[in-house]
């Protein structure tokens, strides 16, 4: 694969010594480096996508190169659903069925600590944690998504109410998703706790933590910013379809 090609919008650097330029490409720096093992390139090395049961979202070295979009469609198949975040700007003949804005945010200053009541979640877990995901939408889960890394979650009276875990890996960098809580359980703080725990395993490997979220969710992006979070830059979240023939 090619060296990460940073996209159009970086609002602040933030100081950190992590290579920053990696989250202007998340999904292709993590594809490219830490994730290469659940990537699946495109035929001319240009574009890649994670597979398939893992997680929706693909990525390309280079959004203003044709070859990119070449490659990414070959990847992909005829009329095919991707998944794309940045600043895409499709060729005119893929299909836009969704888009809608988000918020990149460092965790850089969050307070990382680990919790004692957080269990870690794997395989076994997954019909529970689809479940939860199922009531609370915090955004795509899929079957091996657990394989991303680290999932932490909180069980009350032996059932999860509560999760947070490890998504895109960049180059010094983890993002924090998958934060959700069961909604007889909320306004205990178990997020914020879980957050902060998956932030401690993160800042052990030497990495710092990320996180995306919709823009109009204006509740979360308030817990985070409380936490410490700081927004850096304002991508979107584009659903394609690649061309039919």
């Amino acid at each position: 694969m090619s060296p990460v090609s940073p996209d159009a919008e970086t609002e602040t650097e933030s100081g950190t010594a992590a290579p920053v330029r990696a989250l202007d490409n998340p999904v292709w720096a993590a594809l490219a480096g830490p994730h290469a093992g659940l990537a699946e390139p495109g035929p001319a090395g240009l574009a890649a996508r994670y597979a398939v049961d893992v997680s929706p979202f693909a990525a390309l070295a280079d959004p203003g190169d044709p070859r990119g979009w070449a490659d990414l469609a070959a990847l992909a198949g005829p009329d095919a659903p991707v998944w794309l975040t940045g600043l895409p700007v499709p060729p005119g003949d893929w299909t836009t069925v969704a888009r809608f804005g988000g918020v990149q945010m460092d965790g850089t200053a969050v307070r990382a600590e680990h919790d004692a009541e957080a269990v870690r979640l794997g395989p076994a877990d997954v019909p529970e944690i689809m479940e939860l995901v199922e009531l609370t939408r915090p955004g795509p889960f899929l079957a091996r998504t657990v394989e991303m890394g680290t999932y932490l979650g909180i069980r009350r009276g032996g059932r999860l109410v509560a999760m947070a875990g490890e998504r895109m890996r960049p180059p010094g960098w983890t993002e924090i998703s998958a934060v959700c809580t069961h909604p007889d359980h909320r306004g205990q703080g178990l997020a914020a706790r879980l957050v902060r725990a998956v932030a401690a395993g993160v800042a052990e490997r030497g990495e710092r933590p990320f996180l995306h979220a919709a823009a109009d969710n204006t509740g979360a992006i308030g817990l985070y910013g409380a936490m410490g979070f700081t927004l850096r830059r304002r991508p979107l979240f584009v659903g394609l379809r690649t061309p039919a023939a």
